[in-house]
């Protein structure tokens, strides 16, 4: 059962159209895969399942379209059996396009100079963004975020530790793969997202379907 059908009938928002989903995820992971474009041209990662893809890509040579795909790939099932079979359907697509947009944005722009401390900051901001559109559409890009809810709904443990406690393992690991001062810098850069989510992503402000 999704979310929206655990909404009393008389309460339930009006579903998106299609249209509107088209154009909301098409926005948002267009906004999303910019920022990654930014954050690998800087050789920089990020927390969550795309920092885990950034991590192999840097680390085997594999893109990193192919290495967001596959380790999104278990956390469909998880996805479907709690958060229904469209937000399944709806993430897939947005993971696929994100995965798309990465090999083709970086040959349509190109970075003469790009300060790492502004380039953190317009990563942070632009991939902020654009999960709040994914997310305002019943999507999000897969992987520790449904995972999260599944242990949050089976033990009590908060969504967002469980979260927190990922991303401290992606950044520990970072320590061995990228240097100190880009680990820190990649840091700065996963605050910045969460703090856009944080302030303005509420649940009481908007319910997505």
């Amino acid at each position: 059962m999704s979310n929206y059908d655990r909404i009393p009938p008389q309460n339930r928002p009006n579903r998106h159209t299609y249209l509107e989903d088209t154009q909301g995820l098409l926005t948002g992971t267009g906004m999303a895969a910019t920022g990654l474009v930014i954050l690998t041209h800087l050789g920089l990662v990020t927390g969550q399942t795309a920092g885990l893809a950034l991590l192999l890509s840097y680390s085997t040579g594999y893109s990193f379209a192919l290495m967001f795909f596959s380790v999104n790939l278990p956390f469909y099932w998880l996805g479907y059996k709690r958060l229904g079979k469209r937000f399944v359907f709806k993430t897939l697509i947005a993971v696929i396009l994100v995965s798309a947009f990465s090999i083709w944005f970086p040959h349509l722009i190109s970075f003469k100079t790009l300060n790492p401390f502004y380039g953190v900051a317009l990563f942070g901001v632009l991939t902020g963004a654009g999960l709040l559109a994914i997310f305002r559409h019943g999507a999000s890009l897969g992987g520790v975020g449904i995972l999260a809810i599944y242990v949050q709904e089976a033990t009590g443990f908060r969504a967002g530790f469980t979260q927190l406690l990922f991303d401290i393992c992606i950044f520990a690991a970072a320590f061995f793969i990228i240097d100190t001062r880009a680990t820190l810098l990649s840091m700065l850069g996963a605050c910045i997202v969460n703090m856009i989510i944080i302030f303005n992503h509420r649940k009481d402000w908007y319910v997505a379907t």
